[in-house]
Formats: structure tokens, sequence, C-alpha cells
């Protein structure tokens, strides 16, 4: 089976040292690590090295669904590039790019089998869009 890789993507207005820490920090990715207002990541562990595993605990803020989101890296370049295979395996890929205190930031992932495409996409872009917002008031 051919693999589907989706991409999403953001200029956040800060520059890439302050982005990278507040994609990177625990303390940071439990304030924007959520596709909507009704989710939240109440808990987050972050070891970022080749090797290193990370740990999203996403949960609705009803109680009524939840799931660990959680890989480990492949590749981490610092404020410019990270790579990680999740724990079903699926690749991320990761790039930072500063430019005149903004940054671009590129990720591109590996679709899962479950749900659509469009609906993943919508998923993550919304968390990027979350990160933007959080990263800008910094």
């Amino acid at each position: 089976m051919e693999k589907t890789v989706i991409t999403v993507e953001a200029t956040v207005n800060a520059p890439v040292e302050k982005v990278w820490k507040a994609w990177t920090g625990p303390e940071h990715i439990t304030q924007w690590n959520s596709a909507s207002p009704d989710w939240h990541t109440p808990r987050a562990t972050n070891d970022l090295r080749v090797g290193g595993k990370f740990l999203s605990r996403m949960e609705a803020k009803d109680g009524s669904f939840g799931f660990d989101f959680e890989g480990t890296y492949d590749d981490v370049r610092e404020h410019e590039f990270i790579a990680y295979h999740l724990s079903d395996g699926r690749e991320v890929k990761t790039t930072f790019k500063g430019n005149s205190g903004k940054t671009e930031i590129v990720t591109n992932f590996d679709a899962e089998a479950t749900n659509p495409v469009e609906m993943q996409k919508g998923g993550w872009q919304a968390i990027m869009n979350n990160f933007k917002a959080y990263a800008e008031k910094l």
C-alpha cells in the first residue's frame, strides 16, 4: 500500500529560537497541543535527542476520550529540523526556517488508515494554528 504524506504549515511572527523552545518544551506543549477548544494536553514529556522519546497525553476536556501521542526521535538539528517515528511506525518531519524575526514551520506526516486524509490534515493544521497563536504571544 502506498503511503500518503500530508503537509501542514504556518509562518510564526517570532524568531526561530523562541519558536523552537515553544515547540519542544513540555511546559509549552501542554499549552498549545490541541486541535479544538474542547481538547487539551494535560501532560507532556520530551527527551529531545536522537533515540529520545516523547509523549503528549491528549484528552477531551470532558474526559470522554484520550490517547497518548508518542514516538522516538530519528533526527534533531536545533532550530532547523526534527524527524521522528510514531509508536505505530508512521514518520513525521518538521522543518524550521528563521528569517527576519519570523519562522516558517512545515510538517510532513504519514497519514494513518483509519480517518479520512482531509480530517487528519484539518486536525494537524488546527494544532499548528494553535501553536502559531501561542508562540506569537510569548
